[in-house]
């Protein structure tokens, strides 16, 4: 017999040899992942009731005892786990006060500022732990003058009140939460000159229309419901702007904090829509826009300024507390530098029970899977990070620090990083993702949107560092966490699609030369770099492709290891290539010129957020050097567009 037959038929038997005798597959290990045999309603039910047992914002014991709880479940799970501390400056109240006037001849109303508990709260032996409603970081001070009624406080709600010729300036701003930060209502209100904001919850927006019924019969925020949270426009400590809170580090005064331009000018206080209600009664001047006005049984809703007069004061108190973030490792046997990282939140303003500790829950059930899987012989080929994030509530705090102090180590080594707050709020499912993503996730959802806004701690793994990354909430989603994290942990090529991503931008500047066609700005530059983009990306896959076919039989060989490695450091690189070290304009922490949040919303994703800054002011002082500013972030952007397209290749010039 032909001695080249019999090298087939032995190269054939070999083959067929290792694949009876080889473990099984990441693939078997993946479907395992997600049968019945190893999920546990009971037991994430049980971290969620444990975890939300008592309001724990940072900074506070029971948020330690939480720490605690989530650090010893990890080490339960055997996932190798340790706290990391930060020494930060939050703040926090020490007193509040609004009383109104409507007319000079009416008697003052003094608000009583309380959330009211209801019959049989099975929580009430420890409400009186809940902070009294305020603004994280809010100016201290006091405050007094007629009011003015803002509707969302929004860019665009000032200049419907210039048409009005109401002028803002010496007044207090009454602006309804609900379309943009609360942190960029406060801005807006300085930059139009009112000395004081309040902002409440409107009951078209989260009370129900027609009869609809509060809580504890309904999901609507009651009367007296207040939605508290931080008017801080950074992100982590405002006392180390860009570098770690950890030991006897250097900080800013409070003075050069507040210098910064992150840090709110005025005072300010979150309120009740009942108390809304009241104070828009007592506004006269003219009829707002029918937009502006609110639901059944609302009064006809008034611009103002006055006759009321409000007297605004609050009094906080700002210290230096430790906060723990929990990190759990899971180390990859065949790449253990390259991390795949699951990140959530723990603190909350009070019980947490949604967000963020549906989340932390899931969290502790996706390691509690894993270790099962370890159990029948499972090991990840990349590193799996688990991390419970502390003070996300207060400016994204936890991360923020730790990606500061991690950040060459997370540059040269994250994968990807994967965050959930959310994961009881309804049915259906929910995630915004960096575009090479999309197709991993795309079997799961098709509504992805954009993680530009600064909403949660996924912020500063993409917007500081450029690590791709998805944010996901509601429905299922401890199963789909798990997996996609898998995914990215175990398969041999990372599932990341470039021309996904290169399709985005295109889109993006088709958007962006309509809105700019008689402007003179020139547009080439974005799409020459687009199209460089897209032929890198088709090439890069078209490698991976050679290379999965010609090892489908064929042993692997140590070549192809190499350039296996080769080709998913590029993968992993290219949206780092995103990122400028000068940063956006005015906002130099954030890096990444494709992604980042509106600077008039730090909960809107914005796409090419340096060119629309400009475009912003150009278009309000309209200047031949602001339209030229306009050009130049163009020409930044397709800098690091042309700049990931080399990485992609991987070819030098």
């Amino acid at each position: 017999m032909n001695t080249n037959v019999i090298s087939s038929f032995i190269a054939i038997a070999t083959s067929i040899s290792f694949l009876l005798l080889s473990p099984p597959s990441k693939s078997f290990y993946h479907s395992l992942f997600l049968s019945d045999s190893l999920s546990c309603n009971q037991s994430i039910a049980n971290h969620l009731y444990i975890l939300t047992k008592r309001p724990h914002v940072a900074g506070s014991e029971a948020n330690a005892e939480a720490a605690a709880y989530v650090l010893s479940t990890l080490t339960s799970y055997k996932v190798r786990s340790h706290i990391t501390t930060y020494e930060v400056a939050l703040t926090y109240p020490i007193s509040r006060s609004l009383t109104l006037k409507p007319t000079p001849q009416d008697s003052p109303v003094k608000f009583d500022l309380h959330q009211e508990i209801y019959d049989g709260d099975p929580y009430a032996d420890v409400a009186d732990e809940v902070l009294p409603t305020f603004h994280a970081y809010a100016k201290s001070g006091t405050v007094a003058g007629p009011v003015v009624y803002a509707n969302y406080g929004r860019v665009q709600d000032y200049a419907v009140l210039k048409q009005m010729k109401v002028n803002v300036s010496g007044n207090v701003v009454l602006a309804k939460y609900g379309k943009i930060y609360r942190g960029d209502i406060v801005e807006n209100a300085y930059a139009e000159g009112a000395i004081g904001v309040l902002i409440y919850t409107d009951r078209k927006d989260y009370g129900g229309v027609g009869d609809a019924k509060w809580f504890p019969d309904d999901k609507w925020m009651p009367s007296s419901g207040v939605q508290v949270g931080s008017v801080y426009n950074g992100a982590g400590d405002p006392t180390t702007p860009g570098w770690p809170s950890s030991g006897l580090c250097e900080r800013l005064s409070d003075d050069d904090a507040e210098k910064g331009g992150e840090v709110p000018l005025i005072p300010s206080l979150p309120i009740s829509w009942a108390d809304g209600d009241r104070i828009l009664r007592s506004i006269d001047g003219q009829v707002a826009n029918d937009d502006w006005q609110g639901g059944k049984d609302a009064p006809v809703y008034k611009v103002g300024p006055g006759p009321a007069i409000l007297n605004l004061s609050y009094t906080g108190k700002q210290v230096i507390t430790t906060i723990q973030n929990v990190i759990g490792i899971i180390e990859g046997v065949e790449e253990p530098d390259r991390y795949v990282i699951l990140g959530n939140h723990r603190d909350a303003w009070t019980f947490g029970a949604v967000d963020p500790n549906s989340g932390t829950a899931a969290l502790l059930e996706v390691a509690h899977r894993m270790w099962k899987l370890q159990e029948k012989g499972w090991k990840p080929r990349r590193t799996i990070i688990f991390c419970n994030w502390d003070a996300e509530e207060y400016g994204l705090i936890g991360s923020t620090e730790w990606v500061e102090e991690n950040r060459e180590m997370l540059a040269s080594r994250a994968v990807a990083y994967m965050n959930v707050d959310i994961a009881v709020q309804g049915l259906g499912f929910y995630a915004s993702a960096t575009p090479q993503l999309d197709e991993l996730l795309i079997k799961a959802t098709k509504q992805i949107g954009r993680l530009g806004g600064g909403g949660s701690d996924y912020s500063a793994f993409v917007q500081h560092v450029g690590v791709p990354a998805t944010d996901i909430s509601y429905g299922e989603v401890t199963s789909i966490w798990g997996l996609v994290a898998l995914q990215l942990a175990d398969e041999e090529f990372l599932p990341f699609d470039y021309l996904s991503y290169a399709n985005e931008l295109q889109r993006s500047v088709e958007d962006l030369k309509i809105e700019l066609s008689e402007k003179g700005i020139k547009l080439f530059p974005l799409f020459n770099s687009i199209k460089e983009l897209r032929m890198a990306a088709t090439k890069i896959a078209n490698e991976i492709k050679v290379l999965q076919d010609r090892n489908v039989w064929a042993s692997v060989s140590k070549n192809d290891h190499y350039k296996v490695r080769e080709l998913n450091d590029r993968l992993m690189m290219a949206e780092r290539a995103f990122t400028d070290r000068e940063g956006l304009p005015g906002r130099t922490w954030y890096k990444h010129l494709i992604f980042a949040p509106s600077k008039h919303n730090d909960y809107g994703s914005k796409y090419f957020p340096g060119i629309d800054d400009a475009i912003e002011k150009a278009k309000s002082i309209n200047t031949t050097d602001l339209w030229l500013a306009v050009q130049h972030e163009v020409w930044r952007v397709s800098r690091v567009i042309k700049h990931a397209s080399l990485v992609l290749s991987g070819q030098l010039t």
